[in-house]
């Protein structure tokens, strides 16, 4: 079986989409998602992307994906990559897909000069942990992740009541 990964085009953002329902199926909150296939068309494809996505392909079927963006450490003073969903389905896991999307991700990293990889993980997901660390990836328990959206976003900049 051959694998190929490659980057996203605007044509894949209705299977981009489908992916970020299955991760958020797998990750227990598949109604959370509010993303549109319109949004990320807008998002991921226009002239200033907000986000890249490379897609994983197992036999010329679609397997998983890596959806990703630059960030910037100013104590490093470089850029990074945050890796925002890392997926692959249940049926073409333990192929070493995961691993090969991640391994472009961090050759995309080196060939723009970042020093480093970032991600988030659910505390449960056990799997997921265990191939991050066989990976070598440290985990930063020290740090609190922190959200500010909806309601409470609006009504930091004193936009009460209107839609953000």
């Amino acid at each position: 079986m051959e694998t190929v990964i490659r980057k996203a085009t605007a044509a894949d953002a209705a299977l981009i989409l489908e992916f970020i329902r299955a991760l958020a199926a797998f990750e227990r909150a598949p109604a959370a998602v509010t993303a549109t296939e319109e949004g990320l068309l807008r998002d991921g494809f226009g002239p200033n992307p907000f986000y890249y996505c490379l897609i994983a392909e197992d036999d010329g079927l679609p397997a998983g994906f890596a959806f990703y963006f630059f960030n910037y450490s100013t104590w490093v003073g470089r850029p990074g990559i945050y890796v925002e969903d890392l997926f692959v389905l249940p049926e073409f896991r333990r192929r070493g897909i995961g691993k090969a999307l991640l391994k472009q991700v961090a050759a995309i990293a080196l060939e723009h000069g970042c020093q480093r990889l970032q991600w988030e993980v659910l505390d449960w997901n056990t799997p997921a942990i265990d191939f991050y660390l066989a990976m070598g990836a440290e985990f930063l328990d020290e740090w609190r992740n922190v959200r500010l959206s909806g309601d409470a976003l609006l009504r930091l900049v004193g936009m009460e009541g209107q839609q953000a």
